[in-house]
């Protein structure tokens, strides 16, 4: 009997590692002789590096670099080769600030930027970033502000030689553009501190930022898939760049080959904190489940909406981990979310298997 575990990090609560560990638990109750693979998984955000560098090994590079207000922080990135794979939140992420130091109206993207330097300076020629959890809404002037000051020697952008032989790729399933009423700073600038009035400076400044930048290129991406994401960091990897935008499960997931993985499995476990019908517009949960052929795969969450149009969607069993009347707080603490994911995952697959 094998079983593959991918399930998606518990946000503020387990990681992808840590809940993976947790459903093994429970299979290995149930099923002390089964085969279990865990395979820690993100979508771009929380857990990128880790689930790439579970994937394909390679080298975490430590770099010091300025966090979203400009102060020398240690981030790191992984090199594989030519490969390097960068989480933004390293460098910019919302949880690198207090509370009451969130400002997206200062915070930067420059130290992304400066990963993007030292993976360029160590030969990598394929850059993919992981575009979730930023504190910012600097629409990547940030970001490309680092470049300039490491690799200008001209005002021209195209110049920069060090450059031209490499490939971006930015992972993000944000479809958001990066300006007006569904753009990076309307839907996103207020879960990282900004006022009403912020967001109208803040969509302002990233719509003039696009006209210049059309104006210099002759072309105009601040309207594609994904040139929202993370604070509009995904727009000027999209038009200074010309980064290709894929979802970040479908990255990771093609490059560990997961649909061979799974393909001699009986069940595939996955999960996320909470599960709905927008894990239907294409989160982790359904890369899964694409990938896994006609595998059975059970969803796990710490709370369920919309079960019917998920079973629908094709997933076996959907299933919350918490009882009813628990409060927000004692199921988000870290060893009764481990206790709850083991009890679900061993009762369940009792049942399926």
């Amino acid at each position: 009997m094998k079983v593959v575990i991918a399930i998606d990090s518990f946000k503020g609560c387990l990681s992808s590692v840590e809940a993976n560990q947790a459903a093994a638990e429970g299979i290995r109750s149930a099923y002390p002789d089964a085969e279990i693979v865990q395979v820690p998984v993100s979508d771009g955000g929380e857990g990128f590096l880790v689930a790439f560098h579970a994937a394909i090994g390679g080298e975490l590079i430590a770099v010091t670099v300025c966090d979203p207000l400009m102060r020398e922080i240690t981030a790191r990135y992984l090199l594989h080769d030519e490969l390097a794979v960068i989480e933004m939140a390293e460098a910019s992420g919302l949880t690198l600030l207090t509370k009451e130091e969130r400002d997206p109206m200062e915070a930067t993207t420059y130290g992304t930027g400066q990963l993007v330097v030292d993976a360029v300076r160590r030969g990598a020629r394929h850059i993919i970033v992981g575009l979730g959890g930023s504190a910012t809404s600097d629409a990547g002037m940030g970001m490309l502000r680092a470049i300039v000051d490491a690799f200008a020697t001209n005002d021209r952008w195209e110049d920069f030689e060090e450059l031209k032989d490499v490939r971006f790729t930015i992972a993000t399933d944000v479809k958001n553009p990066l300006c007006g009423e569904n753009g990076a700073a309307s839907v996103f600038a207020p879960q990282k501190g900004a006022t009403p009035e912020m967001v109208i400076k803040l969509d302002e400044r990233a719509r003039k930022f696009a006209e210049v930048s059309a104006r210099h290129f002759g072309f105009d991406r601040s309207q594609m898939k994904g040139a929202g994401a993370a604070g509009g960091l995904g727009y000027a990897f999209l038009q200074y760049l010309d980064a290709a935008c894929k979802p970040g499960i479908q990255l990771l997931l093609d490059t560990i080959h997961f649909d061979q993985l799974v393909r001699d499995a009986d069940l595939v476990i996955t999960g996320e904190g909470s599960a709905d019908q927008q894990t239907l517009m294409g989160k982790l949960p359904v890369g899964i489940l694409e990938k896994s052929g006609m595998v059975p795969v059970c969803l796990i969450a710490g709370r369920i909406s919309d079960r019917e149009q998920l079973l629908l969607a094709g997933f076996t069993r959907v299933e919350c981990i918490n009882p009813p009347g628990i409060t927000l707080e004692e199921a988000m603490r870290k060893e009764v979310a481990q206790r709850h994911i083991s009890q679900t995952v061993r009762l369940f697959s009792s049942q399926v298997l």
